[in-house]
């Protein structure tokens, strides 16, 4: 399990440099959001969005997986294949943009524009999380993933796992994003090159080849089963009981409560930000602009 959710983390980070948007988020950030505080705010504001989009999906296909569980080796056989494709596919340049297979997402895009604030973020993460040509098929392969878990929590933790590799990385380039040199900046961006007459890209070959690997390793160790633990079998046993915990009724009431509260959060904070430029803008002593 934990190969898989370092999978997922590596790449959410690579699907933030790809070639395509390569830094376009961090840019935005840094150049629309100047304070430290506020900029941990958006990016929790982000985060949310990024996970009332993926998580849903991550627990669709997670339960998907349960219905193959009686057919393992087929299943293994299956995702093994799928990723080593995928992989193949990243690693050449070849993509797809899961948005258009998603209805509303390009309404959601379009708001996302439209609006300010908060809620503006907390809808660009919602759309950040299945947009992008390049870092299709790195999605399509944390997706296959979850389907591969057989698990419904463990998938929703995979796509959640998945969000915080994307974001982690976004908040530091932002906030450093003053003192990032033109070196970084390039080495960041990664470089194309040229290889039998096809333009390649360093970012997206190393992304096709971490996926490619993950392919190979979860043919050859039975689904990750005899691949060696990364984690302590006593910490790995714990956070499967709370994966598992998290399972049922009650954990759907209290993802529902948590997304009400949060958009009331998100409400409230754009209230006050109204309220507030209409009061400055009452005060005596201030014409309106021409």
């Amino acid at each position: 399990m934990e190969i898989s959710l370092i999978t997922a983390f590596l790449g959410g980070m690579l699907a933030l440099l790809s070639p395509c948007s390569a830094l376009l988020l961090p840019a935005f950030f840094a150049s629309t959001i100047g304070a430290r505080l506020t900029l941990l705010v958006h990016g929790g504001t982000f985060y949310l969005g990024l996970v009332l989009t993926l998580v849903p999906l991550g627990l669709g296909l997670g339960a998907v997986g349960t219905l193959f569980i009686d057919h393992r080796q087929a299943l293994i056989a299956a995702t093994s294949g799928l990723l080593i494709l995928l992989g193949l596919a990243q690693m050449l340049g070849w993509g797809f943009d899961f948005s258009k297979a998603l209805p509303g997402t390009h309404r959601l895009q379009q708001r996302a524009h439209s609006e300010k604030g908060l809620i503006r973020t907390f809808l660009l993460g919602a759309a950040s999380g299945v947009a992008g040509f390049c870092a299709g098929p790195i999605l399509g392969a944390i997706l296959t993933l979850a389907v591969a878990q057989g698990s419904i929590p463990q998938a929703g933790l995979m796509l959640a796992v998945y969000a915080a590799g994307m974001v982690l990385p976004l908040m530091i380039l932002a906030a450093l994003w003053g003192r990032i040199g033109p070196r970084s900046m390039k080495l960041l961006r990664g470089r194309g090159f040229t290889l039998f007459r096809r333009e390649l890209h360093t970012t997206s070959v190393l992304a096709g080849a971490l996926i490619l690997g993950v392919g190979v390793l979860f043919w050859t160790t039975n689904g990750l089963l005899t691949a060696p633990s990364l984690v302590p079998s006593g910490t790995q046993g714990s956070l499967q009981t709370m994966a598992s915990s998290a399972a049922g009724p009650v954990a759907d009431v209290l993802l529902i409560l948590g997304s009400s509260a949060a958009l009331l959060l998100i409400w409230t904070l754009t209230r006050r930000r109204t309220g507030r430029t209409a009061d400055r803008a009452d005060l005596p002593g201030k014409e309106s602009p021409r």
